[in-house]
């Protein structure tokens, strides 16, 4: 079970005003989450493969390659802009 002083200590670090209320409810449901975390160390995990996500999909891309000839869509959208320079859309510095 977290005690009140543990409670004050986390409220001083996280910069919270909290009410005599307030530090009774946040202790009783911190102590409940630890109390969910010792149970769950408990549980017999020998054996299992740690795993960083349950699914073991490998997400499609596609292959990353450069045109050489911009479609005609591209090259539409390039000839309607107000700048361009080398085949490219001009656009001011937003740094």
């Amino acid at each position: 079970m977290i005690t009140k002083k543990e409670v004050e200590h986390l409220a001083k670090l996280a910069r919270l005003g909290l009410a005599q209320k307030e530090m009774e409810e946040i202790q009783k449901d911190l102590s409940l989450i630890l109390d969910y975390f010792n149970l769950l160390k408990e549980v017999n995990t020998e054996g299992v493969t740690p795993t960083s996500h349950p699914i073991s999909a490998k997400p499609y891309l596609r292959k990353d390659e450069v045109l050489k000839q911009p479609s005609e869509k591209i090259q539409k959208l390039i000839e309607l802009a107000p700048q361009k320079e080398k085949g490219c859309i001009k656009v001011k510095s937003i740094l």
